[in-house]
């Protein structure tokens, strides 16, 4: 896989009809090895890790409702009190983080209305926090630890 800008973390492989299987911790269960779960397996691995971001805090790939339309949200972190605070959108390595990258993300946030919006593609990252009162956003030098999310 791709050489990321992330620390490295062991994971479990496995091939399975001859497709190349990554074990995900959070959802416990082996699933494909895409380009784009390699960049989520590995940015999950450095909030756990790094940025002390409790596993039982975290939802992969949930489904939710836009404009009628059934949509799946990458990452989703619970803060503290068990509510949802942060929206993160995988792209894979090749994918260039661009405006449509974020337009997604925020239309996911304006059903979800969480106050981080984080979208990686594991060699950039970038984070914002959304202040729906005055809505508006700034983007944040840093993924905040997880005790600073509310």
């Amino acid at each position: 896989m791709f050489k990321l800008n992330l620390p490295e973390y062991n994971f479990k492989y496995r091939t399975a009809n001859s497709k190349q299987q990554i074990f995900d911790a959070v959802r416990k269960k082996y699933v494909a090895l895409t380009p784009e779960e390699w960049v989520r397996q590995n940015f999950i691995s450095w909030l756990i890790q790094e940025l002390k971001y409790p596993i039982s805090h975290i939802a992969i790939e949930r489904e939710l409702l836009l404009n009628e339309m059934k949509k799946r949200f990458d990452v989703v972190i619970f803060n503290k009190d068990n509510n949802p605070a942060m929206l993160i959108e995988c792209k894979a390595p090749d994918v260039k983080i661009s405006q449509k990258t974020f337009d997604q993300a925020a239309r996911y946030n304006m059903v979800l209305k969480l106050k981080y919006l984080v979208v990686t593609n594991g060699l950039d990252h970038y984070c914002c926090q959304i202040d729906f009162l005055e809505n508006r956003y700034s983007f944040l030098e840093n993924i905040p630890f997880y005790d600073k999310i509310f």
